[in-house]
């Protein structure tokens, strides 16, 4: 039986820390494992204590080169997604995702849908010596994000309102 809760461990490609944090597991279906993160929850980001002032709802899609962040107002970003490597479960209660620097985000006020950090990606990518696959998989991920954001793709459209509702 899972555990109902869920340790999120987030690595940049060299092994360094990225981000720690608990999460609720709310439930699992066809797209993946989603984890609820109330406000106040003790965190750690880029290696410093931090505490999450906003609650979100992770989605860990099974088998696909991203993480999705569902988040409520007042946060500007509706749904951010990280492009990482496919999640690699520990245990029941550990996962274990390397952030591959590019996101793909859709602001709540307007609806625009944007690709970020793409300066920090190419810089990442000679810097750490990322394999030709995993920038053919991070770049093609995020082509496929920026559709599905913007033509309302499940789990974008509505799917994670309900799972959103239980944290917030």
């Amino acid at each position: 039986m899972p555990s109902d809760m869920v340790r999120v461990i987030y690595r940049k490609y060299d092994g360094s820390a990225h981000r720690d944090y608990p999460a609720r597991r709310l439930t699992e279906d066809d797209l993946g494992i989603w984890l609820g993160v109330p406000e106040g929850t003790a965190s750690v980001y880029h290696g410093r204590p931090s505490v999450e002032k906003i609650p979100f709802v992770l989605l860990v899609p099974h088998r696909a080169w991203w993480t999705a962040m569902f988040n409520p107002p007042p946060r500007t970003s509706e749904v951010y997604c990280d492009i990482a490597t496919p999640a690699r479960w520990e245990s029941d209660d550990v996962v274990h995702i390397v952030d591959l620097d590019l996101d793909v985000v859709r602001r709540r006020a307007t609806g625009l849908v944007e690709l970020l950090d793409e300066d920090e990606f190419a810089e990442h990518r000679a810097r750490f010596g990322y394999p030709d696959d995993v920038v053919a998989e991070a770049e093609a991920a995020a082509q496929r994000l920026f559709g599905a954001l913007g033509d309302g793709t499940e789990p974008f459209a509505t799917a994670y309102r309900k799972w959103l509702a239980l944290v917030v």
